[in-house]
């Protein structure tokens, strides 16, 4: 999980360091348990790309925002909700230092058609197939939630020594008056068999910091009005 961990490293510790009102601004997200019976367990890329049910590190982050503080136009259609969140999460201000370090190792000719600039980012409707900063690609889109593989280029497909699944999702809940918000995290070991999670305590709890990050700056920058 080298990438993901020296990623990780850099966007978490240098970002958050420049947001004095971080916790504060990151109060209301909240990592709920994600169960083992969670649908990305049972998902066909978990199933082919971890071959030897290798252990995961897993979390779920949950955002609720009242529906009166929602764009209207992204309440009349579920996909555009969906959409908006998602463009936030790479096209906001907590992507920007992680998109610069990928940016400055792989961007050119050969990743020329992938999304770089937060244009790009912010504009793209991320159907199935969508590259992202060459280290994510879309390999599913529902109305309701978007899902990315990760954890290396890929230009890589086959099973790779890191892997992971990250699944952005945004649901209108009518009866509760909100809009909840979920980033879900799913890395693995993909190639040979691990005995253990890809990452330790610190880096778990860097990898939080930078989730909440994530979340905030996607729903503030593209869902709120």
């Amino acid at each position: 999980m080298g990438l993901i961990k020296r990623a990780l490293k850099i966007s978490a510790a240098g970002t958050v360091a420049s947001i004095g009102v971080f916790w504060g601004a990151t109060r209301n997200d909240v990592f709920e348990p994600m169960q083992t019976s969670d649908p990305i367990f049972q998902s066909p890329f978990f199933k082919k790309f971890n071959p030897e049910q290798n252990p995961t590190l897993h979390d779920l982050c949950v955002r609720r925002i009242p529906l009166d503080k929602i764009k209207p136009e992204l309440l009349e259609n579920k996909a555009k909700l969906t959409e908006a969140f998602c463009a936030g999460v790479w096209g906001g201000m907590g992507y920007i230092v992680q998109r610069a370090y990928l940016s400055n190792k792989y961007q050119g000719p050969e990743t020329a058609s992938q999304l770089w600039s937060r244009k790009e980012l912010l504009e793209s409707n991320y159907e199935v197939g969508t590259l992202i900063t060459d280290h994510f690609e879309v390999v599913e889109k529902t109305e309701e939630k978007i899902t990315v593989r990760c954890g290396d280029t890929p230009r890589h497909q086959d099973v790779r020594p890191s892997d992971g699944l990250f699944e952005m999702g945004a649901v209108i809940k009518q009866e509760e008056g909100v809009a909840e918000f979920t980033l879900k995290s799913c890395f693995y070991q993909g190639l040979g068999k691990a005995e253990a999670a890809p990452m330790g305590s610190f880096m778990v709890w860097l990898h939080q910091q930078y989730t909440k990050l994530w979340m905030e700056t996607a729903v503030l920058k593209n869902c709120v009005k």
